[in-house]
């Protein structure tokens, strides 16, 4: 039973490459990006009730939402309008990222994926967001601030060694 965890997570790892085939105007891709993110509260709840918590199934997790989110700016970002100002802040926000991870190999000798609240709560906000873009890019810029504080917040943990 404590598998079913990472069941869920490569699960994701599967739906999100699946919508890379599919229309991004179709209910295909708008369903399995629901079912995506279902799997995405559903794994950690599940982990934690049967007490299947892993640095293994955190990583998964981890490497899934990465997944999701890559494969759905791969079939989104040719088809929406995005303003400059909102690609410098997305740069600016992986660059972060990008630091956090150089930081944990020195601090820590190896990556690290916090599952801090800010975020979960920029995942969760980031989830709501998506379908939203193609009417306006204002839910995005909020989750971006969010993204900012989370990835800051982040990095500060990993280099205080501030990890659960």
């Amino acid at each position: 039973m404590k598998f079913w965890p990472n069941v869920l997570s490569i699960l994701r790892i599967a739906g999100s490459i699946s919508l890379l085939f599919c229309d991004v105007k179709g209910w295909p891709f708008w369903t399995l990006y629901g079912l995506c993110g279902l799997s995405d509260i559903l794994d950690g709840w599940l982990a934690r009730k049967l007490h299947a918590e892993s640095k293994t199934g955190s990583v998964l997790d981890s490497v899934a939402d990465i997944m999701l989110v890559a494969c759905c700016a791969i079939r989104l970002l040719p088809v929406l309008q995005i303003p400059v100002w909102l690609w410098i802040w997305a740069g600016v926000i992986v660059f972060i990222k990008i630091v956090n991870q150089l930081s944990a190999l020195i601090v820590c000798k190896r990556f690290c994926f916090p599952h801090t609240w800010a975020n979960k709560l920029a995942g969760l906000f980031l989830f709501l967001a998506i379908p939203a873009v193609f009417w306006s890019m204002i839910p995005i810029a909020v989750v971006a601030a969010i993204a900012t504080f989370a990835a800051v917040q982040e990095g500060h943990f990993i280099r205080t060694k501030q990890l659960s």
